[in-house]
């Protein structure tokens, strides 16, 4: 199964500032604020909802196509991805922007000052997800909201199957554009709150949503995952346990992942959830979106353990890492 996982590539800058920002914020001259943060500690990390879903799934055996843009500055980048089975061919390099990047100081109360940086991120609208040859599926991943809409429109209008993940992209979409994200999906993957935001901002009820898309995946965190078709009775997963919480940045991109694979593979949609979710605790137990590694027997071992023998052998088969 040939699937192509359109969606942003970005690096991520994060400082960590010892002090509190609340001891340096005054009410009174917030119009007036210049302030400095000496920070501690800085950690650069390869991020981007496309290339943290295409990192995964590369890692899990696959070998997906990522369509985006990127600056000059991403050489590199793309030749770590590269060297993790994702095919880079249809990522755009700009002439004169530099890639994405999220800048984000953190206090001693985890409280946190960011910016964002789109960069050659705006001319990922330039792209015709249709330039990529035949696919089997179309991922579109948060990106340049325009970006979103046109792959969307165009997998609809030449009956290409298409994921929509609108993820962070939703707090800034009003309803049309959410509507024109997600009609006509064999996919929807959201979290809880984003979710209720599908629902708020579109006007769409929970039934509205399935007869619109094919199948409703929804995240819960510690909680597992729910999946929705309409007519049928709800499947609930529950999460592969981790053995250390460290930090849980880039959990939904490496969840998808596991599940865009095991649909790959013809799992079906519970065994999918659970890829998704073992691949997802491998995030969490590590720091980066795209610094986790395993094994195809500690990966199927572990699998074995939350899910169950019977789980394992249907697995294995397609796990040769």
């Amino acid at each position: 199964m040939r699937i192509a996982v359109a969606g942003s590539i970005a690096t991520d800058h994060l400082f960590t500032f010892e002090g509190r920002f609340a001891d340096s914020l005054l009410a009174e001259q917030l119009s007036n604020v210049s302030l400095s943060f000496l920070a501690s500690d800085l950690k650069v990390r390869r991020g981007g909802t496309g290339a943290n879903i295409a990192f995964g799934m590369g890692v899990l055996g696959h070998s997906p196509l990522l369509v985006g843009a990127v600056g000059k500055d991403s050489a590199e980048y793309l030749t770590w991805l590269q060297e993790h089975g994702v095919d880079t061919t249809h990522v755009r390099v700009s002439d004169t922007l530099a890639s994405a990047r999220f800048t984000c100081t953190t206090d001693q109360d985890h409280a946190q000052i960011a910016t964002f940086f789109p960069g050659a991120m705006v001319e990922a609208a330039e792209i015709d997800i249709a330039g990529v040859g035949e696919v089997d599926l179309v991922v579109v991943a948060p990106d340049d909201p325009g970006a979103m809409l046109r792959h969307s429109a165009s997998c609809r209008e030449r009956g290409v199957p298409f994921a929509a993940d609108p993820s962070q992209q939703l707090a800034f979409m009003d309803g049309d554009a959410i509507r024109g994200l997600v009609e006509g999906a064999t996919y929807l993957f959201t979290n809880d709150y984003e979710a209720k935001l599908v629902h708020e901002k579109t006007g769409w009820s929970a039934d509205d949503v399935l007869d619109v898309v094919g199948t409703r995946i929804t995240t819960h965190g510690a909680d597992g995952i729910s999946i929705f078709q309409k007519g049928q009775p709800v499947i609930e997963v529950a999460p592969a346990p981790a053995r250390e919480v460290v930090e849980p940045t880039g959990v939904g991109d490496a969840f998808r992942a596991g599940f865009l694979c095991a649909i790959g593979w013809g799992l079906s949609l519970e065994r999918s959830a659970q890829v998704g979710a073992l691949v997802a605790t491998h995030v969490v137990e590590t720091i980066g979106t795209q610094e986790y590694t395993f094994t195809a027997d500690g990966f199927l071992d572990r699998f074995a353990e939350v899910y169950g023998e019977d789980a394992r052998a249907e697995l294995a088969p397609h796990l040769t890492l």
